[in-house]
């Protein structure tokens, strides 16, 4: 059985499910309103896919972003284990935090060895909107 992310949220979607396909980082040609607007990274040995459609991340990406290798996965994935639990925690307080920001809680098992790129680009994509929409999931948030 396929393992599956789920990360969706209206116009700052983050989709990350099932797919078997070759680790890649490209723009996708899919429904958003604009290919340019879209990043798209699979891992086939763990057969995840993610894929991120907001205007301006892959810009941000691309031009701001830390370089891969930077950091390391363990340094990711410790990040995204503390963004993505202050991310469902804020989900369940919708009168607290806006709920068009903060619409589905995200599946993230810190068990599960995601591979290097999806920690990259879920990592990259919670700096980018910590930084974007002015939140503070966990800790100093990296300006750039």
């Amino acid at each position: 059985m396929k393992n599956s992310i789920y990360i969706i949220i209206i116009i700052l979607g983050i989709v990350v499910s099932c797919h078997s396909s070759k680790t890649i980082a490209s723009k996708s040609n899919n429904s958003s309103p604009n290919k340019n607007d879209t990043v798209r990274i699979a891992n086939d040995s763990l057969e995840y896919e993610v894929i991120i459609i907001d205007n301006g991340f892959n810009n941000w990406l691309i031009s701001q972003a830390l370089p891969r290798g930077f950091h390391s996965q363990q340094f990711l994935e410790n990040r995204n284990r503390l963004y993505i639990n202050e991310w469902n925690n804020r989900v369940l307080q919708p009168r607290r935090y806006n709920p068009n920001l903060y619409e589905m809680t995200i599946n993230y098992d810190p068990m599960i060895d995601y591979g290097y790129e999806v920690n990259y680009l879920i990592y990259n994509y919670m700096i980018y909107f910590q930084n974007t929409f002015k939140q503070k999931l966990f800790g100093n948030v990296p300006l750039r």
